[in-house]
């Protein structure tokens, strides 16, 4: 394997997406951190979210993270609060980036922005990198080492820290969960795809009492993790913190589980795959569950609620991208079928329901 050959790259920046490198440096600089010269400025793919850069100087290799433009509510995109979490964390839970600066002077970006240190390795997308070979057991291995990565998090000690503390809404974790994305989803809803209701309705009336309060990521897929290019089933670094927060540890477990996609299921979920997670050697969704229950010592009497529930999520945030299709906010055709998306997903919701039964 060619290490340099699987190491995750940026490529030009995307029309409409400049960033103005010289203004950056200079509020850099002014915030006292040294660099040599101009960047080369360069993008991550995607962008759907926020934007990603590299700023590579001539001894020193940053991320700048930043919102689109346009951005309304900046509490969709909050780029300080995402650098204060990773911040406050990087003692507890080392895999976190190391943080470098937040800036909230929009005379520099016109939006918040942060810039960290470059992590350098390889992310593990719908596919590996071509260069990449695991047998089976190389591939357990990686898919031991992510859950064991989550499972660290789960067991951070995020109460000495402050602006971790903040995070805490108080009890009610799983109530709050069911009824944003309630809210959510019957906003987006358009006439080719299913209400949900009786999904709806079933997790209102089996929501759970509250288990244990922990620090959880909120969008844990291995899309979000950086694997070391000489081993690559270490995990070295874990990205995007947007959405992380203090809440039950088992609906990080269940959002995770609604994107693991594994060889036996139908084509139309086959089809959603955007992790290597149909590998020879991967865990199944039941063996995930029993190994991370036997790991943190939790109770899976609950289950099928957390399993239903990050399904019910996946549809609500396939829906709000397919609504802005369906009113022509957006003309990117890889939206389109995302309708096809919600009902997969609905035949899903109502199936675990009934196992259940």
């Amino acid at each position: 394997m060619n290490p340099i050959s699987m190491i995750d790259q940026a490529t030009n920046v995307r029309p409409g997406e400049q960033l103005d490198g010289q203004a950056v440096s200079d509020w850099l600089r002014t915030n006292g951190v040294e660099l040599v010269g101009e960047p080369e400025i360069t993008q991550f793919s995607g962008g759907a979210s926020n934007w990603t850069y590299r700023l590579k100087y001539a001894y020193r290799d940053l991320i700048l993270r930043r919102p689109p433009n346009g951005t309304k509510a900046k509490s969709a995109h909050d780029m300080v609060r995402e650098y204060r979490i990773q911040h406050a964390l990087k003692s507890v839970y080392p895999t976190v980036p190391t943080m470098v600066a937040a800036c909230k002077d929009h005379a520099v970006l016109g939006c918040d922005f942060y810039v960290m240190e470059r992590l350098e390795g390889i992310i593990p997308r719908a596919n590996l990198p071509r260069d990449v070979k695991l047998d089976a057991t190389q591939v357990r291995k990686l898919c031991t080492n992510v859950l064991d990565e989550l499972i660290a998090l789960h067991k951070a000690d995020y109460q000495s820290k402050p602006d971790l503390v903040a995070l805490y809404k108080g009890p009610g974790f799983c109530q709050r969960q069911v009824e944003g994305w309630d809210q959510r989803y019957e906003k987006v809803i358009t006439w080719n795809v299913p209400s949900f209701r009786k999904v709806r309705r079933w997790l209102k009336a089996n929501c759970p009492a509250d288990s244990t309060a922990c620090l959880i990521h909120n969008d844990w897929r291995f899309d979000n993790v950086v694997l070391d290019p000489h081993d690559p089933t270490k995990v070295i670094g874990v990205l995007d913190w947007e959405l992380s927060t203090v809440d039950d540890p088992l609906i990080d477990l269940g959002s995770m589980l609604a994107y693991w996609i594994q060889p036996d299921d139908n084509f139309v979920m086959r089809s959603m795959r955007r992790q290597p997670t149909h590998l020879p050697g991967m865990m199944t969704r039941e063996e995930v569950v029993h190994y991370y229950l036997d790991k943190t010592g939790l109770s899976g009497a609950h289950w099928t609620f957390y399993e239903v529930f990050g399904v019910f999520r996946l549809a609500g945030i396939a829906q709000q991208i397919y609504y802005r299709y369906h009113h022509g906010q957006t003309d990117n055709s890889a939206f389109k079928n995302f309708w096809i998306v919600a009902h997969a997903l609905h035949r899903r919701c109502l199936q675990l329901m009934r196992k259940a039964r």
